[in-house]
């Protein structure tokens, strides 16, 4: 039996080179898997003594040959193929193991590698014989069935030759992408084509419902926010626990530098407030809508303090907390008060260019959400001038509502998001709602709409809620209307030029 070695990752491959040579098995390799294993004096065969060629080329052809492939690739049941053997004179190899540089990690055209993923595509293609190997994990599943019977079950090489194809696929839709974004003379900024290989990293309680699986998938190579994430106590998180603790992580990061605490339910804001102390920011962001609160999720962007913590056991109960980290006996208490509450330690989270829906048996591809029209832009279009104080409500308002599914309307007052009316089918019923809920707590502060007012009925809306001024994109044909009747209610608008619309 013979076993050709070629790894990237040689995390324990001197220790299988050894193994494998105990239990008999030749081995070939060469570079520097080559150079590992001899040095951990394991005999082995260079490549280079079989072919007849020395690497060449720049290490561009080692492997790129009959003797090598015609002993990875021949079916063992066909005359044919066992004469062409024969006749050419050409050994059998048993085993292949190899894994390929991370291309994400510096690509280039010298890291493009040919003679890699053809090995293992040879291997996998012919797993009726051979075995393949990518991930240095299984190494002991090979030796502990070598070991057992001599040889690898049909089972186990089936599950290593989808592992090899998956990891080939990876490896070349990384490239792809990589001259997605080396296009020349594109005017588009989406590219032609998008290539996604996922592998599972975390498998969830459930999906949406507790009779559809879920997990949650990342791009192999590339670390997501998500994989540092720490659960401190609490059940497994189901897919909503995940879906919504990412959108409160994201508000809760995007409503400025103050201390500040975000509570989402079911996709959307309930609360959302920044103040001096997180314990304050807190107790504004769940006193917005105390009913909704129960089973949300509540993102703080500060560690959580004792002071916090008092808040909360106060409050209705959270099914995920999520902060940068916890002061010293917080997670404790709050284990002892909350044991159910998912408690998750998280980084900061990344940024990443472009945003994908599955759409029935397609996909939907836009740019990622972001605030692109900065406060220095935005216009005030009314005869009464915003305060400084009535801006900075403004700004509060309309970061929130850049999180709230349409039609949002967002009323803000002093940090505080005290009303949000979120997914109505017209824009007048979400400020009623948002009016409803702020229940006169936005009186002198702002009202933010996600997309343009086309008439002047929630513009009266706003102003029966007691808001003094109002922040919108603009761009309706019935603008000069809506000015109008702001500036008939004695409002102030700022027009940002920006459509905040989300679904």
């Amino acid at each position: 039996m013979r076993a050709l070695l070629s790894v990237y990752d040689k995390s324990g491959i001197a220790e299988l080179a050894q193994k494998l040579h105990d239990l008999g098995i030749d081995l070939i390799s060469s570079g520097g898997t080559a150079t590992a294993i001899a040095e951990a004096g394991v005999p082995v065969v260079d490549v280079a003594d079989i072919t007849g060629f020395p690497a060449m080329l720049g290490h561009r052809v080692v492997t790129l040959h009959p003797r090598i492939h015609g002993g990875i690739l021949a079916d063992r049941r066909d005359v044919s193929h066992l004469r062409d053997l024969e006749s050419h004179n050409l050994d059998l190899i048993d085993i292949v193991v190899g894994n390929l540089y991370p291309f994400d990690s510096e690509p280039s055209i010298d890291l493009i590698d040919i003679g890699g993923p053809t090995l293992l595509r040879a291997a996998a293609k012919n797993h009726e014989y051979v075995t393949v190997l990518v991930d240095p994990n299984d190494y002991d599943i090979l030796l502990e069935e070598l070991g057992q019977s001599g040889s690898t079950s049909p089972a186990t090489r089936h599950r290593l030759a989808r592992k090899a194809f998956a990891h080939t696929a990876s490896y070349d839709a990384a490239i792809a992408t990589w001259f997605n974004g080396n296009e020349v003379d594109s005017e588009d900024p989406l590219p032609s084509s998008i290539h996604l290989s996922l592998e599972k990293t975390q498998t969830l309680r459930y999906g949406e419902n507790p009779h559809q699986d879920g997990a949650r998938y990342q791009q192999p190579g590339k670390s997501s926010w998500w994989d540092s994430v720490v659960q401190n106590g609490g059940v497994d998180p189901s897919y909503l626990n995940i879906f919504d603790a990412d959108a409160a992580w994201a508000l809760a990061h995007d409503l400025g530098d103050k201390p500040a605490c975000a509570i989402i339910k079911h996709a959307n804001p309930c609360g959302a407030a920044v103040a001096d102390d997180l314990a304050s920011a807190y107790a504004l962001a769940y006193a917005c809508d105390e009913r909704s609160a129960f089973g949300g999720i509540v993102a703080c962007n500060r560690i959580v303090d004792l002071a916090t913590v008092e808040k909360m056991e106060a409050a209705a109960q959270a099914d995920v907390i999520i902060a940068p980290g916890y002061e010293a006996g917080v997670i404790d208490r709050l284990i002892e008060k909350r044991k159910n509450t998912r408690i998750l330690t998280a980084p900061q989270a990344g940024d990443f260019e472009l945003s994908v829906r599955q759409l029935s048996d397609s996909f939907l591809v836009q740019q990622t959400h972001s605030f692109k029209a900065t406060p220095d832009s935005w216009t005030v279009v009314t005869d009464k001038q915003p305060t400084a104080a009535e801006m900075a409500d403004a700004e509060m308002a309309w970061r929130v509502c850049g999180h709230v599914t349409s039609n949002a309307i967002v009323l803000a007052k002093d940090g505080v998001a005290w009303g949000i009316g979120a997914g109505q089918q017209n824009r007048v019923e979400s400020s009623e709602l948002a009016a409803q809920k702020a229940d006169g707590r936005a009186k002198g502060g702002a009202c933010a709409s996600d997309a343009f007012f086309p008439f002047a009925d929630g513009i009266e809306a706003a102003a029966l809620a007691g808001v003094s001024v109002i922040i919108q994109p603009g761009g309706s044909v019935k603008d000069a209307e809506v000015i109008e009747a702001a500036n008939q209610l004695g409002l102030a608008m700022v027009l940002t030029g920006e459509r905040q619309f989300r679904h």
